[in-house]
């Protein structure tokens, strides 16, 4: 079965980049290629993919900059769905989808997309609260720097139960896999009071 999962890195304080949109802290720490909950291991599960429109502009600066548009390659080969309100600057041939729709249909055309590997919500922390709210996030997976930034993008600016799965180490993080509890519905002709299930 399909997991919707937020895997990202973040800092102890938890933020996901600074207060400039840098990843500057990220990149100098040691990580394994075949360490605790890795990206390689990771990606090959994945099938569709979700961004914010920041992190969607962060990818074009950083991967992009000083580069004619005839050589831009994007990074990843399965189909992306970008959230946004906004036009943004498109990626020639890229499998790139720019939706302002509700969060629940376009899961579905996710999850329908990847078929029987994993959506990955790549960031920012405000696009995986709201799959969250939605009931839809089953997973977060993050690495957990040795730095505070003291401010900056937090990891999920929300209120999220959740359970721990897995912890390891991965060079100079901390690498620790959690599901989504899930509360019970108002509307589950149960009793209210039952605990939350995940």
């Amino acid at each position: 079965m399909s997991l919707t999962q937020y895997y990202t890195a973040t800092s102890l304080d938890g933020f996901i980049a600074d207060p400039g949109h840098s990843l500057d802290w990220l990149f100098t720490r040691r990580r394994e290629d075949d360490g605790a909950l890795n990206y390689r291991d990771f990606i090959a599960g994945v099938g569709a993919i979700a961004m914010g429109s920041t992190t969607y502009e962060w990818i074009l600066e950083h991967e992009f900059a000083g580069k004619d548009p005839a050589e831009w390659k994007w990074p990843y080969e399965n189909p992306c769905w970008v959230f946004t309100h906004r036009r943004l600057t498109v990626v020639p041939q890229a499998r790139i989808e720019f939706t302002s729709a509700e969060i629940a249909h376009v899961h579905e055309e996710m999850v329908g997309a990847a078929g029987d590997r994993n959506v990955w919500i790549v960031g920012g922390g405000d696009v995986a609260g709201q799959f969250a709210e939605a009931g839809l996030l089953d997973e977060v997976i993050v690495s957990i720097a040795p730095v505070t930034l003291g401010d900056g993008a937090p990891l999920l600016p929300r209120r999220i139960e959740l359970h721990l799965e897995e912890l390891g180490r991965n060079g100079d993080f901390v690498a620790a896999r959690f599901s989504v509890v899930k509360a019970a519905r108002c509307d589950d002709h149960t009793n209210s009071t039952k605990e939350p299930t995940r």
